[in-house]
């Protein structure tokens, strides 16, 4: 027997929730400014600067997608009252049901738009682009790089992301040493930005006939896809430019040029690459975006106004401290060191079920700003 009480407390206590969420958003706000762009939209000459047309359509297209958002939570959680009061009335034990699975729907979405509050980075809504290197460690780091692959992609899988490789180096004998993902998909960069760092597996070795435990790493890069508006200025004296022959699947053409690019830029000893196009053209196109990518994230790191100003080589990750563990033997557990957050499925959390290290990650970030 469902409990009437419980869910009109429920209702209550989401209704509470779609307050706060409406004022933390500024809805009103939201509006005017939709105002404002489909007035700009509208004037005479709009479209005579196609590239800032087009971006002002994407930003008006993007405010009234999360306007909508926060209505149709409204409009649930108006329809689950009168759900719930004509219950009531009929004494409908199926229809309380309802009401019930409602409320627990109702809720994962609140969830998805409170969390959405704390991507307010300058390229949280962008496309992200994901970079996985085995460390030291061999067959086992290898065969770990790749297990985190597959988790990540998995993850996309869930969101509905798209997922293209724009580079990767597998070995014969098993695993990748390095692959780089495109993943496509809103906020995409402001989710991912928190899986930036080394991971951490121990398990019993498949590859050791002796049955001994065994610690691998790997190390996990995150940026934002930079659209091709950022005004980035790059001395074309500071890239060197290397091609070579792709590797891996791609069909006659890609295995027999040298279509495969590798950039490296010179003050900084920053190297992007990418073969997953035919045309070299594009795979120096994209590597072009990936470097920019980089060097605005050291830029920023160092505080420095010019691109021209950075020096050094460019050390992002220390294999020293990693930031999250994947134990399988003796005993099942994932922890984030840096949230203490634990989970002991860990078959699930290889599946991609991680939003609860990123939703733990983002928080704690929000809380120390």
């Amino acid at each position: 027997m469902i409990q009437v009480e419980v869910l009109k407390s429920s209702l209550i206590e989401l209704n509470n929730e779609i307050i706060e969420l409406r004022a933390s958003l500024d809805l009103e706000k939201m509006k005017a400014d939709i105002r404002d762009l489909d007035e700009k939209i509208l004037e005479d000459g709009f479209w005579n600067d196609n590239q800032k047309a087009q971006k002002i359509v994407q930003e008006a297209s993007s405010l009234k997608e999360k306007v909508k958002s926060i209505e149709d939570v409204k409009t649930q959680y108006e329809d689950l009252n009168i759900l719930l009061e004509l219950s009531i009335e009929e004494k409908d034990e199926a229809s309380l049901s309802d009401v019930k699975t409602g409320i627990e729907e109702l809720e994962k979405t609140i969830k998805a738009l409170k969390l959405q509050t704390l991507l307010d980075g300058e390229y949280d809504k962008n496309n992200a682009i994901l970079s996985i290197h085995s460390g030291a460690g061999g067959l086992d780091a290898q065969d770990w790089a790749e297990m985190l692959m597959r988790m990540y992609v998995r993850w996309c899988e869930r969101r509905g992301f798209k997922v293209n490789i724009l580079d990767i180096l597998s070995d014969t004998e098993g695993g990748i040493k390095s692959v780089t993902m495109m993943i496509k998909g809103d906020y995409a960069y402001g989710y991912l930005k928190s899986e930036k760092g080394v991971h951490r597996l121990v398990r019993i070795s498949p590859f050791d006939s002796s049955g001994k435990r065994h610690t691998s790493f790997a190390s996990i890069d995150v940026m934002p896809d930079i659209s091709d508006d950022i005004d980035i200025v790059i001395n074309p004296n500071d890239i060197r430019v290397d091609t070579y022959r792709a590797s891996g699947a791609g069909g006659q053409h890609i295995n027999k040029t040298d279509s495969a690019i590798r950039l490296t830029h010179i003050p900084t000893g920053i190297v992007v690459q990418c073969q997953n196009e035919r045309s070299q053209h594009s795979n120096k196109a994209t590597a072009m975006k990936m470097l920019m990518a980089k060097l605005i994230e050291l830029k920023e790191l160092e505080n420095k106004e010019k691109i021209e100003d950075l020096q050094g080589n460019y050390n992002q990750i220390a294999w020293g401290s990693q930031i999250r563990s994947y134990v399988f033997h003796p005993y099942t557990m994932a922890k984030d060191h840096r949230t203490n957050l634990e989970i002991g499925n860990i078959n699930s959390v290889m599946d991609g079920d991680i939003d609860a290290f990123i939703n733990e990650y983002l928080k704690k970030g929000a809380v120390s700003k």
